[in-house]
């Protein structure tokens, strides 16, 4: 078996453009294991060096957002040099822009954004996020794009929050031991839902850490049998919901962000929506 496609993005901001552009790319080759590697804030050619060189000699691709001009040459430069096929997905475009508007660009390195659609639909889904985190008002559940469920400390927050950033509006349901999930759950389209799951051992120990914080403690909370306990539970609602699950034990929150927006999108077009 090979080893993944890696799509290296580089970029003089955050690379969230890019990194956005290749999880696109990504999706048309439905076959083919990705790994999106990132170098952000390049402030230098050294900078730039250590980024293509990190891909030399690999199953890669370089996609890259640099506003620099000194910068993008050394990055085209470098690619010819070690054979790497590569996108300037920002400096095509900067140039094309400048010659019909005879206006120079700005040479900014993230420039402050746009107040446009895109970042207004952004606010509004981390505001969504916000309203229906843990469980909260369930009745909402239906106006998700994007509904995660698993037990407590399983990321659901924060992925709620990232997915939200990113702009898609997310849910998430708390599976908790002996409680019913709220019945809208079952109601909701199956293609919106991702089951979240994690080691045993792995999650004692984080709900451990939480538990010196919490007053009183917290009873079972971070008894490893009455984890196991949880995780069957969810195990057995994500069966009910058909859902897809994801291990989330060794995922960083962006990794495991583009598989949940992998697998919704992949069902979205599997159903035609």
């Amino acid at each position: 078996m090979s080893a993944p496609l890696e799509i290296h993005v580089i970029s003089d901001s955050t690379g969230e453009t890019a990194a956005r552009f290749a999880e696109a790319v990504e999706r048309q080759f439905p076959e083919e294991e990705f790994e999106i590697v990132r170098h952000p804030r390049i402030t230098s050619v050294d900078d730039v060096q250590l980024a293509a060189a990190r891909a030399r000699g690999r199953r890669a691709v370089i996609m890259y957002t640099i506003v620099e001009p000194q910068f993008r040459e050394a990055m085209r430069t470098l690619c010819k040099r070690y054979r790497l096929h590569y996108c300037d997905l920002i400096g095509h475009p900067i140039e094309a822009v400048a010659r019909v508007s005879g206006q120079p660009a700005t040479g900014t390195p993230g420039a402050k954004p746009v107040l446009d659609s895109s970042y207004f639909k952004r606010m509004a889904a981390i505001e969504f996020a916000v309203r229906y985190d843990d469980g909260v008002a369930p009745q909402g559940l239906d106006e998700a794009d994007i509904v995660l469920v698993g037990v407590s400390r399983s990321s659901k927050t924060p992925l709620s929050m990232y997915l939200g950033y990113l702009g898609y509006k997310t849910a998430n349901v708390p599976i908790v031991r002996g409680i019913e999930p709220p019945k809208e759950l079952f109601a909701v389209e199956p293609g919106k839902i991702v089951g979240l799951t994690m080691d045993a051992e792995a999650l004692a120990e984080i709900r451990t850490v939480r538990a010196r914080g919490m007053r009183g403690g917290r009873g079972r909370y971070a008894d490893l049998e009455a984890i196991y306990e949880e995780l069957e539970q969810a195990e057995i609602v994500h069966r009910r919901l058909g859902c897809p699950v994801i291990e989330v034990s060794n995922l960083a929150i962006e990794e495991t962000a583009r598989r949940i927006i992998h697998l919704v999108e992949q069902r979205r077009l599997a159903a035609g929506t």
